[in-house]
């Protein structure tokens, strides 16, 4: 028992002296690799300084500055390796890399395809940072485009993480890729009203609000015969193309639209029903055999309008009637 503690006590104290002979060396690799960090930090920063004011170069700038930093790194960890053991070269470490290659390749798929779709948005810029764009069920403002994942800001002030991967693969909106942007809003006036009146008064509108351009022109087109209106669709174009853009500009096109028209007797009707029974309809409402009201023609006489009024009165007094008929 003596004999295996000794043994024990003097592998312990081979291992202390090794890693006390070794210290000035993991000291000095630590130094190094701090240095090596610190120099790919100040190159990855310098990059994006020189890219910033190119707004065709930022992402671009993102790419090169992090591609430099990791080689940097990478570098960095090989010579504080190279330090700490003497013997290891970097041909050793390149080899085991690509003897479990394919093991790290499965067990890293999903974060490999969302990098190399990130190096491809930020090579391609289907959007840039402070674009406006459309995922899925998400709206916002594109704040960071990372190698993994590419955050947006909601309009109301939540943060979204979307996968490289899946923006890459799937359609994405971008409403401010370009300088003006079109926007429309559906009006309905009645039957009666005069349409082309109404289209001059809506044309007049859209130009007194200040955000509506005026080249490009905007327009106003009847769309459709509704239940209860005729629906005019009115089109005008804002810059810049952002989301509060577009919200002033509909507030205010809106406004002026139904104020101009009620001012001029233009009627903003709501839809309607009208049901008949067929015990109310008029005398003059038309031949039945002619099956004006959807039920079956037929060849006896027109029945006379009744109100449900009389009606109701009618079936009061019957049962009144049959309660006295009771008691008696």
């Amino acid at each position: 028992m003596k004999a295996e503690i000794s043994a024990v006590w003097l592998k312990m104290e081979s291992m202390i002296d090794g890693l006390i002979i070794m210290l000035p060396n993991i000291v000095l690799a630590l130094i190094v690799f701090a240095i090596f960090f610190c120099v790919g930090g100040a190159i990855k920063r310098a990059v994006r300084r020189v890219t910033r004011n190119h707004h065709q170069a930022r992402n671009l700038g993102l790419v090169l500055g992090r591609l430099a930093q990791g080689t940097i790194v990478l570098v960095g960890l090989f010579v504080a390796l190279s330090i700490i053991i003497p013997t290891f070269k970097a041909g050793d470490l390149i080899q085991l890399l690509g003897i479990s290659g394919v093991a790290i390749g499965f067990a890293f798929r999903d974060i490999l395809q969302n990098f190399l779709a990130g190096i491809l948005i930020l090579l391609t810029e289907p959007f840039r940072i402070d674009d406006q764009i459309v995922f899925k069920n998400f709206e916002g403002t594109v704040e960071n485009i990372e190698t993994r994942a590419t955050t947006i800001l909601t309009y109301d002030g939540r943060r979204i993480v979307i996968p490289n991967a899946e923006l890459f693969t799937n359609a994405v909106t971008v409403n401010t890729a370009f300088d003006k942007r079109r926007t429309e809003y559906d009006f309905g006036i009645g039957y009666n009203d005069d349409i082309d009146r109404a289209k001059q008064l809506m044309l007049e509108a859209l130009y007194s609000v200040n955000e509506v351009l005026k080249d490009p022109a905007p327009d106003v087109l009847v769309v459709q015969l509704a239940e209860s209106t005729v629906n005019i669709r009115v089109r005008w174009w804002i810059a810049p193309p952002r989301r509060i853009d577009d919200m002033r500009s509909r507030d205010k096109v809106i406004c002026a639209i139904k104020k101009k028209l009620v001012e001029n007797g233009i009627d903003l009707p709501y839809p309607t029903r009208q049901i008949l029974f067929h015990d109310q309809t008029e005398e003059t409402d038309g031949d039945r055999s002619q099956q004006r009201e959807g039920w079956p023609a037929g060849k006896s006489k027109v029945p006379k309008p009744r109100s449900i009024g009389g009606y109701v009165g009618k079936v009061a007094q019957g049962r009144s009637q049959l309660d006295d008929n009771g008691q008696s």
